[in-house]
């Protein structure tokens, strides 16, 4: 069993809201991620659980602290995960950009040099950290969810979709959702996977999804006044592809709405209904 280190507790909502760090095989670092724990898990039940996947610049605080989540969760009875949204290591042009390397991994195992020894974030994400938080905390492992922002987001729908047994539930917050058309995409995948354009479709949702749909109902929010709505996330892609596939969906335009977390803070209450509802609550 990997060990984790508590870097902080605090009561939130009457359950706990934690931070810890261990060593992870996957990244071949030390990483952190933050969980919600609850109260219903005093009683020693084992209860659903729904990652969070942040964006590009954000950290496993970014979420726990900005969406007010803690106080759903609690009434829901959701154990939450927040992992960070990158390996933190000192790679070569690691910090030269916001929307590549720290903080901006795309939720993908990357290929190329330098960033193939430590920037394994699907790998992480879909056997370690599940593995992980199982060990330590009162979850059902039969029952995940997955959902995110942004970069997040698209991991999210991704991660999903390549992993229905794993995440059985998903929902996502103005995701990128073809990164293969997109400069965001097209610059992470360039740098993690090379110019092979057949290894950037697996991690595009909207490639995904027409190579197969999942059953589940994906719910996703996009704000109408968001400033990367048009250039980099485009979700009528989305759309088209799942109604193509057969792909159970609802996406949600709301005006107004920014990219912000004021965004996700009016609408995190509907996803986490969501994935409860969907997961047996």
């Amino acid at each position: 069993m990997t060990a984790i280190e508590t870097v902080s507790e605090q009561l939130c909502f009457g359950g706990v809201q934690g931070f810890y760090r261990h060593r992870s095989e996957a990244c071949a670092c030390d990483m952190s991620f933050a969980v919600y724990t609850p109260p219903q898990a005093g009683d020693g039940t084992r209860l659903p659980v729904v990652t969070y996947l942040a964006g590009l610049t954000c950290t496993p605080e970014t979420f726990t602290i900005k969406a007010g989540a803690q106080r759903v969760a609690a009434a829901l009875g959701l154990v939450l995960v927040m992992p960070d949204t990158s390996p933190r290591v000192d790679l070569p042009g690691a910090d030269h950009a916001y929307d590549f390397g720290s903080a901006a991994s795309f939720y993908l195992d990357a290929t190329q040099a330098p960033w193939a020894q430590h920037y394994r974030m699907e790998s992480y994400l879909t056997s370690e950290l599940p593995e992980i938080i199982a060990a330590h905390f009162p979850i059902d492992p039969r029952r995940r969810g997955i959902m995110g922002h942004s970069m997040g987001g698209h991991g999210a729908l991704t991660l999903h979709l390549k992993h229905p047994q794993l995440y059985r539930s998903c929902s996502a917050f103005a995701p990128v959702v073809a990164p293969t058309q997109v400069p965001w995409g097209d610059k992470a995948f360039r740098g993690y996977l090379g110019d092979d354009r057949a290894a950037w479709a697996r991690h595009d949702a909207c490639e995904l999804v027409k190579s197969g749909a999942s059953e589940a109902e994906i719910l996703i929010d996009q704000g109408e006044a968001d400033q990367f709505l048009t250039r980099e996330l485009q979700p009528e892609r989305f759309e088209q592809a799942a109604e193509q596939a057969g792909q159970p969906y609802r996406l949600r335009r709301q005006p107004g709405y920014d990219h912000s977390y004021y965004f996700i803070q009016t609408f995190v209450e509907d996803h986490l209904r969501h994935h409860a509802q969907a997961l047996g609550l």
